[in-house]
């Protein structure tokens, strides 16, 4: 069927015959539904982006998109791909095959893609974990996709919108500074252990005339911590770039910890490896402690916050 050129992805049933394909042709082998009334041409081999469209083709027009699926329209890699999730007013039920269609009694601001980032990023705090929500939550201010005050207004004016209370918990650990999902990951670990929270690519004052800006900066003991990426390796500028400012830092007499992603596969011991080099500079305040607050960081934001209605529910603990 590429004799179809219009037909170039999912397509309705009233796309197919704006095209010259008849209800009787898409029974055929050229053809394969996908959901109630979505179809696709059988080799077509369907995309993130497709299986969203085709989504939206198959639920009512006031359906709009919603939590983690609406982020990462905005370009963001990270998060679950299934289910997509919808959002509408009423009492709508569309049982639809990797679509969750979530019910409300007033939706949230829209745009011209669903529901507004701020309302989306409610949504996506009511179920994800505390570090998964800091790292979206950092990724969304650092592309100015997402307003800290509207997050805020939104969340105190409908209280009881699921996910409002979580955001307002999780506000205060967010960094518009941060430039990657692991250096949040790398900043919250170092946080919820006890350490000092650093400051994010910020610079390290070294002389007047040199500048070098760190990941994660502790400038009171001449500390950076910085994450290495696939970049790091695989660029041979970034390479050698590296290389000559690892040896600036250590003419100057700064320390610095170089943490990857194998490394975050072991979060303890990056912790530990981060406090050993601060108190070789003069660190001295409490040691990393590796109890509830920790264990908090990597379970569900609700359960940190906990029920609705609890005195204190959205403080930070």
């Amino acid at each position: 069927m590429d004799d179809v050129p219009e037909l170039t992805g999912p397509f309705t049933r009233a796309q197919a015959l704006e095209a010259g394909v008849t209800s009787r042709m898409l029974q055929g082998r050229g053809f394969v539904r996908v959901h109630p009334r979505v179809w696709k041409k059988s080799a077509h081999i369907m995309t993130d982006d497709d299986w969203v469209t085709a989504a939206i083709l198959a639920l009512p027009s006031e359906a709009q998109l919603t939590g983690i699926t609406r982020l990462q329209r905005l370009g963001l890699t990270y998060g679950p791909r299934r289910p997509i999730r919808f959002v509408v007013q009423g009492d709508l039920h569309r049982a639809v095959d990797g679509i969750f269609l979530h019910r409300t009694k007033l939706m949230p601001p829209l745009d011209d893609v669903g529901v507004c980032v701020e309302a989306a990023f409610m949504s996506y705090c009511s179920r994800c974990r505390v570090i998964d929500a800091i790292k979206v939550g950092d990724w969304l201010l650092h592309n100015n996709h997402m307003d800290r005050a509207r997050l805020l207004d939104l969340a105190v004016a409908q209280p009881w919108r699921d996910g409002a209370q979580e955001a307002m918990w999780v506000e205060p650990y967010l960094d518009h500074r941060a430039r990657s999902l692991k250096e949040s990951e790398t900043r919250s670990i170092l946080e919820f252990a006890g350490l000092p929270r650093p400051e994010s690519n910020v610079e390290l004052g070294l002389e007047e005339d040199i500048r070098v800006v760190g990941d994660l900066v502790y400038r009171q003991w001449g500390t950076l911590v910085e994450y290495e990426g696939m970049q790091h390796q695989e660029d041979r500028d970034q390479y050698t770039s590296d290389i000559d400012r690892y040896a600036l830092l250590r003419e100057h007499q700064r320390s610095y910890v170089q943490v990857t992603k194998e490394h975050l596969a072991s979060p303890r011991k990056v912790v530990l490896k981060v406090d050993k080099a601060l108190r070789e500079n003069g660190y001295d305040g409490p040691r990393p402690v590796f109890g509830q607050r920790w264990e908090q960081l990597f379970r569900s934001l609700s359960v940190a916050v906990g029920p609705r209605g609890r005195p204190g529910r959205k403080d930070a603990a």
